[in-house]
């Protein structure tokens, strides 16, 4: 235990717990992203598979509590090398052109905090209702298509979208090196896979509000209807 005490006081140690925690936040985004293209498909297989969530019981929320750690201890190590870098330098350069940089990493920081308030907003309003109009429990298609509806929610959602995009580039190819995948490279700024990797979550976020707003995904009846799988039960009256 002191040993993991002690490598967490130290720059490297922090480093490598958030990468760590990157890596499994990463792995997260992805699959949610993946989940969340089943609207595409209508309500059956996206109310399905949140029925398949909610049907592990206790599993769900070990799931959950692992995430909140990882984002906590992510969080965490990022505010904490921020203060290091800032003692170490408290003067900034008169001029200063980094050699090898990108908008992304640039933006790391204050992307990061406009992701933390998102993931907030976002995570009470699609599973607590909270700031939803309509919100139906255990109907996941229907609340993501309420809630596009709305005029506000497509551009709030588009820019924490663009965020995630930027974060997803340059913290994944920060995690593949600092966790020793990726070796340094001769040309550092073309990095093909993880591109493509961003482009594709930011993209498939981005279709769903804009395809609720094109009347591409749609509410349909069968929404309610399956909502039954795994709703709350009602008492009796």
């Amino acid at each position: 235990m002191r040993g993991i005490l002690n490598l967490w006081r130290s720059t490297v140690g922090k480093k490598v717990a958030m990468a760590a925690t990157g890596a499994l936040l990463v792995a997260y985004i992805l699959s949610h992203v993946l989940a969340n293209l089943l609207v595409y498909t209508g309500p059956e297989l996206i109310n399905g598979y949140g029925a398949l969530l909610h049907s592990t019981g206790m599993l769900l929320w070990v799931a959950r509590g692992i995430l909140l750690l990882a984002l906590i201890v992510h969080v965490t190590a990022a505010v904490q090398l921020t203060r290091v870098s800032r003692a170490a330098r408290p003067v900034d350069y008169a001029a200063y052109e980094p050699q090898v940089s990108t908008m992304a990493a640039r933006t790391m920081r204050w992307g990061g905090l406009a992701l933390l308030i998102f993931i907030v907003i976002h995570t009470v309003q699609m599973t607590m209702g909270i700031w939803h109009p309509d919100f139906r429990p255990g109907d996941d298609y229907a609340n993501v298509v309420t809630v596009f509806r709305l005029w506000w929610t497509v551009p709030l959602y588009l820019l924490a979208v663009i965020a995630v995009g930027m974060h997803l580039y340059h913290g994944t190819w920060s995690v593949l090196r600092t966790l020793g995948v990726s070796r340094p490279s001769e040309r550092p700024l073309r990095r093909p896979l993880v591109l493509a990797f961003a482009l594709f979550v930011a993209l498939g976020f981005a279709s769903i509000p804009l395809a609720v707003k094109a009347g591409v995904v749609r509410l349909q009846p069968a929404a309610t209807a399956s909502a039954a799988t795994h709703a709350p039960a009602q008492p009796a009256r």
